[in-house]
């Protein structure tokens, strides 16, 4: 076996086994850095790989969200048919919106999905099923252990199939797309289908994530499903991990969380400074992220980060 996939199994089982020796305080913690983690992955797909930053995830973790809600709070349905309904209407939605919007590129296409959340916020707080403004209550399940071991194993699901994409023709159509579109057509990629698919594919996890921590908290509002905040974070965790890597979106979750977490508890005052501070430091000294950095800094050392300052003409 090669030795990183033994490291991540290793890894992983690490991780499964925190709520059995971890506080509840941690098994919490986990839960949102895990999901946060399956969201910066889900972005890592159309972001990283096809190129295209979207904004719009958050459209998808919000349908997820109140797929669960609906089915649970108004149809009296169990939870995984909650979680189909969710990933069922995430798909259908980025099939939908994904032929028209996926045509723009650059920020025409990050201005375009950034108005999404918006947009339906507004849609829901009018549907009578969603519970308009009130929102929705879920019928309460105190187990952490089972939402810990969801949400781990929707990550590992996410991270399969991000490793997946780099040995796939799917996921080379996807990064020559990035790198150059019409060369990528020209060559015979269907660019649109390729786009769309790694679009659905990407808010299916996001509209899981949404799903698991829906049922998690038990109440669920507009404002709250479609938050536009949550799409800045993963979308920080993953270019901090290292965009269009497998591992790198994962690493920049925990990372991210635990300094945020850490920075909550010992400088509540002036943590939210300093989280925008690692941020901007981390985007000025290494840009790539986290992997590029471990990857080429062993190499180069300090000059590492002279290199990326003179680059950026900073």
């Amino acid at each position: 076996m090669p030795r990183a996939a033994l490291l991540a199994l290793l890894a992983l089982a690490v991780l499964a086994g925190v709520p059995w020796y971890g506080s509840d305080v941690l098994v919490q913690f986990g839960i949102n850095t895990l999901l946060l983690a399956v969201l910066a992955q889900g972005w890592n797909i159309i972001g990283g790989y096809a190129g295209y930053a979207s904004f719009g995830n958050s459209v998808f973790y919000g349908l997820g969200s109140y797929g669960v809600a609906i089915a649970m709070a108004q149809w009296e349905l169990p939870f995984a048919a909650g979680l189909a309904l969710g990933a069922a209407l995430a798909a259908i939605f980025a099939v939908v919106l994904g032929l028209p919007v996926l045509r723009l590129r650059g920020h025409y296409f990050a201005i375009a999905t950034l108005a999404l959340a918006q947009v339906m916020t507004a849609i829901v707080s009018n549907i009578g099923l969603a519970g308009q403004n009130i929102g929705l209550v879920l019928p309460p399940l105190n187990n952490d252990t089972l939402f810990y071991e969801l949400a781990l194993g929707l990550l590992a699901l996410a991270t399969l199939t991000v490793a997946w994409l780099t040995r796939s023709r799917f996921g080379f159509g996807l990064i020559a797309i990035r790198e150059n579109e019409e060369g990528a057509a020209v060559m015979g990629v269907n660019t649109t289908l390729y786009k769309v698919a790694a679009f659905t594919i990407s808010g299916v996890f996001s509209a899981l994530a949404g799903g698991i921590h829906a049922y998690w908290i038990t109440f669920l509002d507009p404002e709250s499903a479609f938050d536009i905040s949550l799409n800045v974070k993963m979308i920080i965790m993953a270019v901090f991990g290292g965009a269009g890597t497998v591992l790198g979106p994962v690493v920049g979750a925990f990372s991210l969380s635990a300094i945020s977490e850490l920075l909550s508890s010992e400088v509540t005052s002036v943590a939210g400074l300093f989280y925008g501070a690692v941020i901007v430091a981390a985007v000025v000294l290494m840009p790539r992220g986290l992997a590029d950095l471990l990857r080429r800094a062993r190499k180069s050392g300090w000059r590492y980060f002279v290199d990326n300052i003179r680059a950026h003409r900073l």
